[in-house]
């Protein structure tokens, strides 16, 4: 009787392609079922840039995107954060090196807010003054970045490396440098959400 149900519950649910931003190229991301297309709205997908470029390489990135409208059976997202994998994180570090890590919250040109976490590793251990001036650089451009750039732009020169390329060639003029990336955003939100318009009077 139990499998029944389950069986029915199955049959009663439909699937949805799930597709990446036009800004990801409206990549597929996968297929998800649901008895009515509403319930997906607001779901997040977890998916990885390698799942967009095709490059193996990109496989450390994860990529997380929420679902914000359906049309047909097509499940439209958009954006909302990023990270390296743990592995990559950890076959980061090395001894007698320094990690300089920096966390900004910033808005794009277009009213979003993120938080992105920026990360340098050196190729020997450097001093505190070098850490400060690494950061200071690392602030310096995301924010110059976030305030010239449209979310869709930003997130692209943020996922695809154009700032992590843009910190160390002004960085490594500081310490030779090994690494550096935006190891993790976050969209916390769209300032223009919150400029609610005033309520139409009726009558």
């Amino acid at each position: 009787m139990s499998t029944k149900k389950v069986r029915d519950k199955w049959r009663s649910k439909a699937w949805y392609t799930v597709l990446a931003p036009s800004y990801f190229g409206n990549a597929e991301l996968g297929a998800v079922p649901a008895d009515e297309p509403e319930k997906l709205v607001g779901r997040v997908i977890e998916a990885t840039l390698y799942d967009i470029t095709g490059d193996f390489t990109h496989q450390y990135l994860k990529l997380y995107f929420q679902i914000t409208r359906v049309e047909g059976k097509t499940a439209h997202t958009m954006f909302k954060g990023h990270e390296y994998s743990r592995d990559h994180l950890r076959s980061l570090v090395r001894r007698r090196t320094t990690k300089v890590d920096g966390i900004f919250d910033v808005s794009t040109k277009d009213g979003y807010k993120f938080r992105v976490a920026v990360c340098a590793f050196t190729l020997s251990r450097i001093e505190t003054s070098q850490e400060h001036a690494i950061r200071k650089i690392m602030a310096k451009i995301v924010k110059e970045k976030s305030a010239s750039l449209t979310m869709d732009q930003f997130v692209q020169e943020m996922v695809l490396g154009k700032i992590a390329s843009d910190v160390y060639n002004e960085a490594k003029k500081i310490a030779p440098l090994r690494h550096v990336g935006v190891r993790k955003s976050k969209l916390l939100m769209q300032i223009s959400q919150l400029v609610q318009p005033p309520l139409q009077k009726t009558g």
